[in-house]
């Protein structure tokens, strides 16, 4: 009997083999938020029952479950069916030089904001969305062989760039998107991409991922900033008395970012690599229920 499935289980060795590790943590952070949220329903005009619903004003007679209404002591109740239509979700993950910081302890940026990217796009193609990539790298797909596809390429090596660009093309008229940066860059290309999305009707999420010292500034003394890509380079021999100003230009930051996000009916928040990535895939799960 050994016979037969040695050359199985070698296959299987093999093939396990070349799955890229960020699947593997991916499909591991989405099931430990998977029991804690219930897929991205709403009524609409599919098959499948969803929900009693008291009857509301504008509802028609049509509409009316009249076997149910019955058994309740008052009121009318409209049986509702769950949205059977896909959704397409593009993707931007930044992958720029400045994402690979680390302070040490923690993950690097670019690992968190792959780790979450790929844990979303699992949950979305489990739950029937399309999703993909922007830039056309990836059109949104359903299925098994675009979740390999999107690990793939966000697997691969990062840009050469000090900071990312969101990339607005491929965004396809009334689907959704998710942006995941540092938003450390010119916020001019962010702005030039949230205002195409709104022209298509582009509703998603900003996520900005920041390492723990970005947030805190611990620096003293004399102190040499560096970007990460080695175009920037600063040397002070007074760190501490940058801290109230940058602290400062790092809220401005966040403000500019939530502006730009709610006048175009996206969700923002900000996650630090030094806390549970499971919080913040929670809450980028729910936010693309809320755009």
């Amino acid at each position: 009997m050994s016979q037969p499935t040695a050359p199985l289980r070698l296959r299987a060795e093999v093939e396990a083999a070349s799955l890229p590790p960020l699947l593997a943590a991916a499909d591991h952070l989405a099931a430990t938020v998977m029991m804690g949220i219930h897929g991205r329903r709403r009524a609409g005009v599919g098959d499948e029952f969803w929900q009693y619903r008291p009857e509301r004003t504008g509802d028609e007679l049509r509409m009316i479950d009249w076997r149910r209404s019955a058994k309740s002591m008052g009121g009318r109740f409209v049986r509702e069916r769950e949205w059977q239509n896909a959704q397409s979700v593009i993707m931007w993950i930044d992958s720029a030089a400045s994402m690979r910081f680390s302070s040490g302890t923690y993950d690097s940026k670019s690992d968190r904001a792959r780790l979450l990217g790929m844990a979303l796009a699992v949950l979305l193609l489990r739950g029937g969305e399309r999703v993909g990539l922007t830039a056309f790298d990836a059109p949104p797909r359903t299925g098994e062989a675009q979740v390999q596809r999107l690990a793939m390429l966000l697997s691969a090596e990062g840009d050469t760039a000090d900071y990312g660009e969101p990339e607005a093309r491929g965004m396809i008229p009334q689907s959704r998107a998710v942006f995941v940066s540092d938003f450390m860059g010119d916020m001019a290309p962010v702005e030039a991409a949230l205002t195409k999305a709104a022209d298509r009707g582009v509703k998603g999420v900003l996520l900005q991922v920041l390492d723990p010292q970005e947030e805190s500034f611990p620096f003293k003394g004399r102190t040499v900033f560096e970007s990460v890509g080695g175009s920037l380079r600063h040397e002070t021999l007074k760190a501490n008395d940058l801290q109230a100003r940058y602290l400062d230009r790092l809220a401005e930051r966040k403000d500019l970012l939530r502006g730009m996000a709610r006048a175009s009916g996206w969700q923002f928040s900000t996650h630090h690599t030094g806390d549970a990535a499971q919080s913040a895939l929670m809450w980028m799960y729910q936010a693309m229920q809320r755009v």
